[in-house]
């Protein structure tokens, strides 16, 4: 239960294409992340799995049944939404348990369910609170218990946790990831931030103007991205990226190197160079380094390097783990 199927699905607005045709498997338990830049289709994707947008064409099944023309009340999804969404006049309990009661269900099961996803997401000394009186990342908790309490086949988290300061950011992502293993459902998130699609997924969906760039394991990604998109997109900081004559030598009309495959020398290598800007962040250093004919490259390297701004410095790649890309962007 809780596997979803996408065949040539498309979304258009009018006679703007915003999704032009997607195939999808995610599988049953699977925590799947929908990532990329803004305006790249990751929201709508997830709202017409939800339902809440009419598909152009293809069908969407759900545990191989056609949901594609099926209400969002229907499909066995629930979904949490970037906004909390919470009712202000009513409590912890009765946001929690707000679908239950307009589904008819019993005050006493409601009860039950309701006081068990509190247990699940540690609200229950915050049931009886307004949403006024919670911080921002119990609010979110709120939210994520009322669709706990539905038992749904899937959860899909629409950016749930861009209100929130950097730590919560951090804290949420840790409950959202131990959340799914506890529940064990399917879940389906949408981000434009990478480090969180690294970080949480076990397959991400990486989204480029409506098409699908890229399906894979975090770690797939980062060591065999397909195309210059991804490569780009995927790793922090940033792989970085070199054409013309640098790339011929190596065979490739672009070649690409992230900044932990590189050796830093202040006396001898293969690239010579300035610091432009040190970041000291205490286990790493983060140097951009302005260099003779190459341009402007990033270098990860330990904490403890005393390098500063205006040193000069020489940057040797690890050809082993030089990644290289034709002249249509594709991995050679």
């Amino acid at each position: 239960m809780g596997s979803i199927k996408l065949e040539q699905v498309s979304k258009a607005f009018g006679e703007a294409v915003v999704i032009p045709s997607i195939d999808l498997e995610i599988n049953n338990g699977e925590f799947v992340v929908f990532v990329g830049p803004s305006g790249c289709g990751k929201s709508t994707l997830l709202r017409l799995i939800a339902g809440l947008e009419d598909v152009s064409g293809g069908r969407i099944m759900i545990d191989g049944v056609d949901a594609t023309e099926k209400q969002p009340s229907q499909r066995g999804l629930a979904m949490v939404f970037q906004s909390y969404a919470l009712y202000p006049h009513m409590s912890v309990r009765s946001n929690i348990g707000f679908p239950l009661k307009m589904a008819g269900m019993d005050k006493a099961e409601i009860d039950k369910k309701v006081e068990d996803a509190a247990a699940i997401l540690n609200l229950t000394d915050y049931l009886e609170r307004k949403p006024r009186n919670l911080s921002g990342g119990q609010r979110q908790r709120v939210a994520i218990g009322r669709a706990i309490v539905r038992s749904p086949e899937c959860f899909l988290f629409d950016e749930p946790l861009s209100n929130l300061d950097a730590a919560l950011r951090v804290n949420m992502r840790l409950e959202i990831t131990e959340l799914h293993h506890k529940l064990g459902a399917t879940s389906i998130y949408v981000t434009h931030d990478q480090v969180e699609a690294m970080t949480m997924a076990d397959k991400i969906v990486v989204l480029n103007k409506g098409n699908i760039e890229q399906v894979g394991s975090p770690l797939d990604l980062y060591h065999n991205p397909r195309n210059l998109f991804v490569a780009g997109f995927i790793g922090s900081p940033k792989m970085n990226l070199l054409s013309g004559e640098p790339a011929a030598k190596y065979g490739a009309t672009t070649i690409g190197i992230r900044p932990e495959h590189v050796a830093l020398s202040t006396t001898e290598g293969t690239w010579k160079g300035k610091v432009v800007v040190a970041e000291h962040l205490g286990s790493d250093t983060f140097l951009h380094v302005q260099t003779e004919g190459v341009g402007l490259l990033t270098a990860r390297v330990g904490g403890e390097l005393p390098v500063r701004h205006g040193d000069t410095v020489y940057i040797t790649p690890d050809e082993e783990r030089m990644h290289r890309f034709d002249e249509k962007g594709m991995a050679k």
